[in-house]
């Protein structure tokens, strides 16, 4: 269902449940532990795709009708949801560079999974949106969150309250996404991206992003966490080196 890779810096994180990557907890608990092995190959960057012709397609609508007949159905349905923001949340915060990479439809929970990780980039073909209610529903694993801290509450109102499904020129034109390419060039993108980040120091991104994750919560001082990280990094000898080589480089 899940399968995950690395080749050096570079994890790849493969979703397999076909048709669509339909999110169940059978889903939730596979990626779970995929997390839990890129966690332990530390990788600079994590690229998460699909090996289907969507990159997920959200969450298993059988099951969610069932919990509507379910005796039990509202219990069991928001403990899928906590699980999703668990997930979710696992994701956003791992100490690894994480790029999304959308070929084909991203819609409701996939969008959502998308916006956990730090870098999209998406197909022109590619269809992103969060149209839960056509079907009654809210995005409730963090869309409404992550997509309005992301682009503002303009263009998650024109997703959410709109219903609009976008392609991936448009995502990129709206922010949703960094990157936008042709099918035909996705690939090459991917691999251009994915090994430039990788060749930046793993300490620096991990220490940068924990300052950009302090942007979203009121109760942590950023700049004070500025000041923080340099005490770390500053004593690495990865750190050390890097700067060696960059005067040295110089003076060729």
């Amino acid at each position: 269902m899940i399968r995950v890779e690395q080749s050096g810096a570079i994890a790849t994180m493969l979703m397999s449940r076909p048709p669509v990557n339909a999110i169940d907890p059978a889903f939730v608990l596979a990626l779970n532990g995929a997390l839990g092995e890129v966690e332990q190959m530390k990788p600079t960057v994590l690229v998460v795709r699909s090996d289907q012709r969507c990159f997920c397609a959200g969450a298993d609508l059988t099951l969610i009708r069932g919990y509507f007949v379910a005796p039990d159905g509202v219990e069991r349905m928001i403990e899928y949801v906590e699980s999703l923001h668990g997930l979710f949340n696992r994701l956003e915060s791992l100490e690894t560079v994480t790029l999304a990479v959308i070929d084909g439809p991203a819609l409701g929970g996939g969008l959502e999974l998308a916006l956990a990780c730090d870098l999209r980039i998406a197909s022109t073909r590619a269809k992103l949106g969060l149209p839960e209610a056509r079907v009654g529903m809210i995005p409730g694993a963090g869309g409404t969150q992550r997509l309005t801290r992301l682009c503002g509450p303009g263009v998650s109102s024109r997703l959410i309250l709109g219903g609009e499904i976008v392609d991936g020129a448009e995502a990129a034109r709206l922010g949703i996404v960094q990157w936008s390419a042709d099918a035909a060039e996705l690939d090459t993108r991917v691999g251009e991206i994915a090994t430039h980040v990788a060749g930046l120091s793993r300490g620096a991104l991990v220490a940068s992003k924990d300052c950009i994750a302090a942007w979203f919560d009121p109760a942590v001082d950023g700049y004070a966490r500025e000041i923080e990280k340099p005490r770390h990094i500053m004593r690495t000898e990865e750190a050390r080196q890097r700067v060696e080589a960059f005067f040295a480089s110089k003076a060729r």
